[in-house]
């Protein structure tokens, strides 16, 4: 595990939204540059870029035309390694997205793939027969027909994205397309991926975002077969970029784990309750009705399983899920973030969460966003035009400003001492400054069964140890705590909490960080 991961504090940037240096209306790689500064500032020391290399964007860039070179509305190479340089300057990690599980219909190699081109025939799975198609293989959502070759070929996704060939976990012997993940063609595949990872890892970059991870080999119920790819993946890495990590889209820390990534984040779908955080009847409501029995059990058991074997990512949201402030308030945003800033694994913060960024219903849809389009509108800089955003006409923007009256800025946060951005940089500092709160100290939960208000839960690592306590409910809360004379109130949100004798008394949507006097 490389050491700088012990601390990081990621902030995901979805490049076209962030910020606009040429007036195009589209953000790009000075944009982010020019901006480092500022997400240092409020106290992260990592970026996620969302894909950045060259595309036609029927999917926002997951859609790769190839992956060696920097889409054009973003910058260029040289640009890309400049940001690199610039970041670790600033002490700053940064990661890119790999998407290995499909290209686009432009990629040179279904272009070849399609011709029946010997070297290529393979690098896609076509079925014999054109209308053959993939019923109950998993992994596979789609079929792209109609080209040059006989056969069907597989889709990831949206029909522009061909799905790549990295064999079967159980193949059909009947079915000569479903060939084994050893067979020449499957392990092209995995040495061409590894190829263009090894071409950033050069340039500079840090690692890598892995696109649907688990769904690599097909028919692979048990996901053991995409366990054992990754695994040489990492091998990879071990070997010949040790500080570099991958980070993966499943959405299951025991799988993914124990395939070889470093982390893994927790989403809006899978097995891990992550949605009764912020957006399904949220716990982190003032309405005092959620639920966290269910995510507490689970994440309990993806912590024993996951060992030491990597970390567990909880995000504040991403590019696909609503933002996290379409069903929290201010207030409860705090306490929110007072979450994610104490919990094990690394947090990741969204563009635009820390100043409470909010989804746009009803977006027309750009770039195959769909109802996702909503949470990725431009960064709200300033009260000037564009949201400072770029000096395009509105007109031309990737995707319209928020046009609230009262939508949110950086400028207008930074500026007031008590906003939700401040507040998120303080937990932010908070968690550096005590190793108690960092990515691989203890957790024990103390009260988090059914409507079970407040949330209390330790961190700590030998003779370090915070008491959490949190109250996203409507009511006053007393809680009986032990030797209060030997803790102390180090951080507090909302209305302060107090010590009364043996309890600890909390006012409604608020919370505190309790640490232990040193003997």
């Amino acid at each position: 595990m490389p050491e700088w991961l012990k601390n990081a504090v990621f902030y995901e940037i979805y490049p076209q939204s962030f910020y606009d240096t040429d007036g195009d209306g589209v953000g790009d790689l000075e944009g982010i540059i020019r901006k480092l500064d500022y997400v240092q500032q409020l106290g992260c020391n990592a970026l996620w870029l969302n894909p950045c290399f060259d595309s036609p964007f029927n999917d926002a860039g997951y859609d790769v035309r190839n992956y060696y070179e920097i889409a054009p509305r973003y910058g260029t190479n040289d640009g890309m390694r400049r940001l690199f340089r610039e970041a670790h300057k600033k002490g700053m990690r940064v990661l890119l997205d790999l998407v290995p599980g499909h290209t686009s219909i432009d990629h040179e190699w279904f272009k070849r793939s399609m011709m029946g081109d010997k070297e290529f025939a393979g690098r896609y799975i076509w079925t014999d027969e054109l209308l053959e198609r993939f019923e109950g293989v998993s992994g596979i959502s789609g079929v792209i027909s109609g080209f040059c070759r006989r056969g069907s070929c597989a889709a990831n996704f949206f029909s522009t994205q061909p799905a790549l060939n990295y064999g079967f976990a159980n193949p059909d012997p009947k079915k000569r397309w479903q060939i084994p993940t050893d067979s020449p063609d499957a392990l092209a595949t995995r040495a061409a991926i590894i190829d263009a990872m090894r071409f950033w890892l050069d340039a500079g970059c840090d690692g890598f975002r892995i696109d649907m991870a688990g769904s690599l080999v097909k028919g692979d119920d048990n996901q053991h077969a995409n366990m054992e790819l990754w695994r040489e993946v990492r091998s990879f890495l071990d070997s010949d970029f040790p500080e570099a990590v991958i980070v993966s889209e499943w959405g299951d820390p025991k799988h993914a784990l124990s395939a070889g990534f470093h982390m893994d984040f927790l989403l809006h779908f899978g097995p891990t309750e992550y949605m009764s955080l912020f957006r399904d009847d949220p716990y982190f409501s003032c309405g005092g009705r959620g639920d966290l029995a269910n995510f507490v059990a689970n994440y309990t058991e993806m912590l024993r399983s996951a060992g030491s074997n990597g970390l567990i990512c909880i995000p504040s949201g991403n590019h696909d899920m609503p933002r996290i402030a379409h069903r929290l308030n201010e207030t409860e945003l705090r306490l929110a973030f007072a979450f994610l800033m104490s919990m094990p694994g690394v947090p990741f913060i969204y563009y635009g969460d820390e100043i409470g960024m909010r989804y746009l219903e009803n977006v027309t849809s750009v770039e195959g966003g769909y109802e996702r389009t909503g949470t990725r509108s431009p960064m709200q800089w300033n009260s000037t035009a564009n949201a400072g955003f770029s000096s395009a006409m509105p007109e031309n923007l990737y995707i319209p400003i928020d046009p609230s009256a009262d939508r949110p800025t950086v400028e207008s946060q930074m500026a007031d001492n008590g906003s939700l951005w401040h507040e998120v940089r303080q937990l932010i500092a908070l968690r550096q400054e005590n190793i108690a709160l960092q990515s691989e100290s203890a957790l024990e939960f103390l009260n988090c069964g059914e409507n079970g208000y407040p949330l209390v839960y330790t961190r700590g690592t030998g003779s370090e140890s915070i008491k959490v306590v949190l109250n996203p409910s409507s009511a006053t809360v007393r809680l009986e705590i032990d030797n209060p004379e030997i803790m102390s109130i180090i951080y507090g949100i909302g209305r302060a909490g107090r010590i009364d004798g043996q309890a600890l008394l909390l006012s409604p949507c608020s919370g505190v960080f309790l640490k232990y006097k040193a003997p």
